[in-house]
């Protein structure tokens, strides 16, 4: 949808219902394959600039000129007007940034969330009364140390005095 409004936004036609149907099920296709992990920002940027190319090239197909390589109706094509490759570029890095940091946020939370439950799940799973422990034989009698443990301890009652 991005894509159409951006080729409606530039002057271009309306993409044809078909051309819509192709570049939704590719794109739906590649997020398929690219997901269950995180990815840098790399990945993300150049699938999204392979996508943007192929969907440039869909939506302008139809259009009485031919295939965007050439000149369509808004003006040059890509491979013609420096312009619309800056524009392609510019969104295709803005774009890769943003879901970037986007995925990064969305993978630590769920990496929070997957120890947090799993703290839970564990305590669910644990058995309700402790097992018996083995008997330990202490001997009879406890040695007392001759000494103080603590021979340079201050022992005060209650809270510090606020500072002044």
């Amino acid at each position: 949808m991005l894509a159409a409004l951006g080729h409606l936004a530039a002057g271009g036609s309306g993409p044809a219902p078909w051309a819509m149907v192709a570049g939704t099920t590719a794109v739906t296709a590649l997020a398929a394959l690219l997901a269950g992990r995180e990815r840098s920002t790399t990945t993300i940027s150049v699938g999204l600039a392979a996508m943007q190319l192929f969907l440039h090239e869909l939506f302008a197909y139809g259009d009485p000129s031919g295939t965007s390589l050439t000149a369509h109706p808004h003006g040059q094509g890509l491979g013609e007007g420096l312009g619309m490759l800056v524009a392609h570029l510019t969104a295709t890095l803005i774009t890769g940034w943003w879901l970037a940091r986007g995925e990064a946020a969305l993978w630590t939370l769920l990496r929070a969330a997957g120890r947090r439950l799993g703290a839970v799940l564990l305590l669910l799973f644990l058995p309700t009364t402790p097992a018996a422990l083995p008997r330990v034989a202490f001997p009879a009698v406890v040695p007392v140390p001759t000494r103080g443990v603590l021979r340079h301890t201050v022992s005060r009652r209650g809270p510090p005095l606020p500072a002044a």
